[in-house]
C-alpha cells in the first residue's frame, strides 16, 4: 500500500483541514478541565489530521515492478542509445568507413550521456542524504557488490510476537534475578537515600512554565522529519500544515503542562528491533536491542520539557560533575580527554593506575518507576503539578512490536524509560545520581557516560593493597544498583593497568572481584568507542581506525570514475576523515611514528580525490584541497576544545584543568590571555595531557584569535594560522581556507 502526495494535494488537504481545528479548538476550552476531555480533544485532532490524508491521498495497492538495474537510465540515454544502434545496423549492412565512423562517434556519445546521467543520479542521492551515513553506506556498498557489508534486513522467521515476547521476558528475567540475590537491601536502602535527601531538599520546581507558539514552532521545524507508524500525517506533511494547527498543538502543549496530565495516545512505542552489530547473527533474537518510536508530537511535547528540567538542572548545580551524556558541551571525547588526562599525569608521577569498566544490563529497561519518581522529588525537587506530569508519562504506557510489516499485540510497560525518547535519557542520568557519592566515599576516581561507567585508581607500584578499596567500591556499587534495579554484568565488565611498564608488572597477577568473578586484566579495552592500551600509546586505535579507513578509501575507489570532485570528497569526508577526528585530541603530541598510519590515510584519500599519482609529492595536494596535515588537526581539536572551556562551552572538569595565568606583579602579558603551563617530569608522559598541551598551543596563538567573539570566528582564524605554520609562509599569499572548506 502507498501515499501519493503532489503539490495539488497538499494544496486540497490544507483547503480541508484548515475550517475544523478552529471549532475543534473552540469545543475543546469550553470543557478542559479533565484528563478525559484533553483524550478526546487530541484524538479528535489526530483522526481529523488522518481522515483529511485518506480523502487527498487514500492508500492504494502497490503494483510492485521489477526495478531497473540502472536508475539513472533515462529518456535522455535512451535516445542516444536507440540512434547508436541505428547506426551499428547501417554500417553493419554497408561496410563503408564513413558509416564506421558515425556509428563510432555516436556510441561514444551515448557512454558520455549515460556516464553524466549516472553521475548525476549519485550525485542527487549523495547530496540529499550526506547527513545519513547509513545510507550513503549502504549506498556504497551496493554499487561496489559489498553485500556483506549491507546491514541484513530482519528474518521473516522471527515475528514480531517473538520479539515482544523476548523482549518482555528479558527485562522479567533481570528483575527477578535482582529479587534473588538481594530482597532485603533494596528497602533499606531506598529509605536511607530518601532519609538522607529529606535534609537539603534543592529549589523546588512546582510548575511547568507555558510556551507560546513561536517556540513551539521553531522545536517542531528544527525536528528530524522522520515518521512513526503512530503518526497520522508524515511529518514533512505535518512541517507543512504547521500554521493552521498550531493553535492546536500549543493547546495540547501548555494543557499537558498545566494541568500535569499526558494525553494517553502519546504514550503508545512502536518497538523497532536493532541488530547490536553488522557481525552479529540476525536469526538470533539476542542480536537485537528494543529502540522506540514515538509519535512526533510526544516528542515535541517531551523537548519542551527537557528544555524547562535542565534549566532547573543547571540553575541548581544538579547535574553528577562526572557525567557526560546527554548534556549540552559533554561528549564522550571531552569524557575520554578528562580520564586519559588524569591517566597520564598519574604515570608521570609513577603511579600505576587501575581502569575498570562496568557494563549493566538493559539498564534503560530496567529503571523503577516508583524509585524514579522519588528521586525526582526528593534528589531533584519536583513537586506539585511537575511531578503530576511525570507520573502521568511513566504510567499506562504501552508498546508493541512492528517487524516485516506486521504488528503485534500491545504489551504494558511497568518499568523501564524508552531508548528512542527525548526524555528517557536524561531521566536515566537522574535515576544514576546517588551513584557519585557511592563511588567518592571509596576515594576513587570515576567518569560515567550514561550507563557506561568507568573507575579509575592510581597506586604507588608497592600498594598492592589498595587493590581491595576498588574491589570494595565495586561490592558496594553493586548492592546499590541492585537497590535500585539495575543489574551488574560481570561477564562484559573489563579491567586494564596502565602505567609504566616497570611499574605494571607488580599489578599484573592482581584482579578486580565482581559477584563473586574474578575479573583479570586485558592488554586493550575499549573504552567510549576508543581502545585502550597499558601505555597509552593509542597505537591499536590508530591501527584499528587505518584499517576501517583503507576499507572505505577501496570502495570509493571502485566507484570514484562515476563521482565528481565534490560527491567524492564528501564521501571521503563521511567515511575516513570522520574517523580520523574521532577523538583524536587524545593523540595530541604522540610521537609522530604512531601518528604517520594517520598521514597515509590522508595522503591516499587525498591522491584518490585529486588523481594523483603515488610517486607526486603530497604536500602540495593537501595544500590545493585546504587540508590541515594530521598532526595540526590534532591541534585544532585542542585549541578548539580550550577556547570553549574557557568561554563557558565546555564542561566543568576540563574547565577545573585550565588555570589562567595572573602575574604578582604588573606585566603586559597579564592582558594577552595566558594560561598556566604546569610542571610535568616526562615529556612523554605528562606532557601528553590535555592539562599540559592545552596551555602551551593556546599561549602560542596570536591575540586576535583568542579574542574570537564566536566558536565560527574562531575556527575562521585558528585555521588560517594553522594552515600557514603548516605549509608555510607561501600558503598566505593563497585563498585562505574557510570554516565551511571541510575542516582541516
Amino acid at each position: 500500500m502507498k501515499r501519493t502526495l503532489c503539490d495539488h494535494s497538499v494544496s486540497r488537504y490544507r483547503e480541508i483541514i484548515q475550517p475544523i481545528f478552529p471549532s475543534l479548538l473552540s469545543d475543546y476550552v469550553e470543557n478542559m478541565s479533565s484528563p478525559a476531555a484533553c483524550d478526546e480533544f487530541v484524538d479528535s485532532a489526530m483522526l481529523t489530521l488522518q481522515t483529511a490524508l485518506d480523502v487527498v491521498a487514500p492508500l492504494k495497492p502497490r503494483i510492485v515492478k521489477p526495478r531497473p538495474a540502472s536508475p539513472w537510465y533515462n529518456a535522455e540515454t535512451r535516445s542516444f542509445k536507440q540512434a547508436a544502434r541505428k547506426l551499428e545496423r547501417l554500417w553493419r549492412r554497408s561496410s563503408s568507413e564513413h558509416s564506421f565512423s558515425a556509428w563510432k562517434n555516436s556510441l561514444l556519445a551515448y557512454k558520455q550521456a549515460l556516464r553524466k546521467a549516472k553521475t548525476s543520479y549519485y550525485s542527487s542521492l549523495i547530496e540529499k542524504n550526506k547527513n545519513n551515513p547509513r545510507f550513503l553506506f549502504s549506498t556504497v556498498a551496493r554499487l561496489t557488490n559489498s553485500h556483506s557489508s549491507v546491514e541484513p534486513s530482519i528474518p521473516l522467521t522471527l515475528s514480531c510476537d517473538d520479539f515482544l515476547q523476548f523482549f518482555n521476558d528479558k527485562i522479567s528475567t533481570i528483575r527477578n534475578k535482582i529479587d534473588e540475590l538481594l530482597p532485603n537491601i533494596r528497602s533499606d536502602k531506598a529509605q536511607a537515600t530518601n532519609q538522607e535527601s529529606l535534609l537539603n531538599p534543592p529549589t523546588m520546581l512546582d510548575n511547568f512554565t507555558t510556551v507560546d507558539g513561536a517556540d513551539v514552532a521553531s522545536i517542531i521545524m528544527s525536528s528530524k522529519p522522520s515518521t512513526c507508524l503512530l503518526d497520522p500525517i508524515p511529518t514533512k506533511l505535518f512541517k507543512q500544515t504547521l500554521p493552521l494547527t498550531i493553535d492546536t498543538i500549543l493547546t495540547i502543549i501548555n494543557t499537558s503542562l498545566v494541568t500535569g496530565y499526558v494525553p494517553q495516545s502519546f504514550k503508545f512505542a512502536v518497538i523497532k528491533p536493532l541488530l547490536k552489530k553488522p557481525t552479529l547473527d540476525p536469526d538470533l533474537l539476542v542480536s537485537y536491542r528494543p529502540i522506540s518510536n514515538l509519535p512526533f508530537l510526544s516528542k515535541v511535547l517531551e523537548r519542551v520539557v527537557v528544555k524547562q528540567l535542565c534549566q532547573h538542572l543547571q540553575d541548581n548545580s544538579l547535574f553528577e560533575h562526572f557525567q557526560s551524556g546527554f548534556r549540552a558541551h559533554h561528549s564522550t571525547e571531552t569524557a575520554l580527554v578528562k580520564v586519559t588526562n588524569d591517566l597520564l599525569l598519574a604515570a608521570d608521577d609513577g603511579l600505576v593506575s587501575i581502569l575498570v569498566l562496568l557494563d549493566l544490563s538493559a539498564a534503560f529497561d530496567t529503571i523503577d518507576h516508583s524509585i524514579l519518581l522519588q528521586r525526582l522529588e526528593w534528589d531533584i525537587g519536583i513537586r506539585g503539578a511537575a511531578l503530576c506530569w511525570f507520573k502521568s508519562y511513566l504510567s499506562n504506557r504501552y508498546q508493541f512490536v512492528n517487524v516485516n510489516q506486521q504488528s503485534s499485540t500491545y504489551s504494558r510497560v511497568s518499568c523501564g524509560v524508552p531508548q528512542g525518547s527525548v526524555l528517557g535519557p536524561i531521566l536515566f542520568t537522574l535515576y544514576m545520581l546517588p551513584l557519585g557519592n557511592i563511588i567518592r566515599k571509596h576515594g576513587i576516581k570515576f567518569h560515567c557516560y550514561a550507563d557506561d561507567t568507568q573507575l579509575y585508581l592510581s597506586i604507588k607500584p608497592d600498594q598492592t593493597r589498595q587493590v581491595d578499596k576498588l574491589s570494595s567500591c565495586v561490592r558496594d556499587i553493586k548492592t546499590w544498583m541492585s537497590a535500585n534495579y539495575l543489574l551488574l554484568n560481570p561477564e562484559k565488565t573489563e579491567v586494564i593497568i596502565i602505567g609504566p611498564k616497570n611499574a605494571r608488572d607488580s599489578l599484573s597477577d592482581q584482579i578486580v572481584t565482581l559477584d563473586n568473578v574474578s575479573v583479570a586484566s586485558s592488554t586493550t579495552v575499549r573504552n567510549l568507542g576508543v581502545l585502550f592500551d597499558p601505555d597509552l600509546s593509542f597505537k591499536p586505535h590508530i591501527n584499528q581506525a587505518c584499517r576501517t579507513a583503507f576499507f572505505h578509501l577501496r570502495n570509493i575507489a571502485k566507484i570514484r570514475n562515476i563521482l565528481s570532485k565534490n560527491d567524492a570528497e564528501k564521501l571521503v569526508h563521511a567515511f575516513v576523515t570522520s574517523r580520523l577526528d574521532h577523538c583524536n585530541s587524545l593523540l595530541v603530541a604522540c610521537p609522530k611514528s604512531s601518528l604517520k598510519s594517520y598521514q597515509l590515510v590522508q595522503n591516499a584519500a587525498a591522491r584518490l580525490l585529486t588523481g594523483t599519482n603515488r610517486r607526486e609529492h603530497i604536500t602540495p595536494v593537501l595544500q590545493a584541497l585546504h587540508w590541515l596535515p594530521i598532526e595540526f588537526r590534532i591541534r585544532f581539536k585542542i585549541l578548539l576544545l580550550t577556547y570553549k572551556t574557557i568561554n563557558g562551552m565546555g564542561p566543568s572538569y576540563l574547565r577545573d584543568a585550565l588555570v589562567p595565568y595572573h602575574p604578582n606583579r604588573t606585566l603586559r602579558s597579564q592582558n594577552a590571555g595566558l594560561l598556566v603551563v604546569p610542571r610535568v617530569c616526562k615529556s612523554t608522559v605528562g606532557a601528553r595531557a590535555f592539562s599540559y598541551q592545552a596551555p602551551v598551543l593556546w599561549n602560542q596563538l596570536p591575540v586576535n584569535i583568542k579574542e574570537a567573539d564566536t566558536v565560527s570566528t574562531f575556527k575562521v582564524r585558528l585555521k588560517t594560522f594553522l594552515f600557514e605554520k603548516a605549509y608555510g609562509q607561501a600558503s598566505s599569499n593563497q585563498t585562505k581556507p574557510t570554516v565551511q572548506s571541510k575542516l582541516p
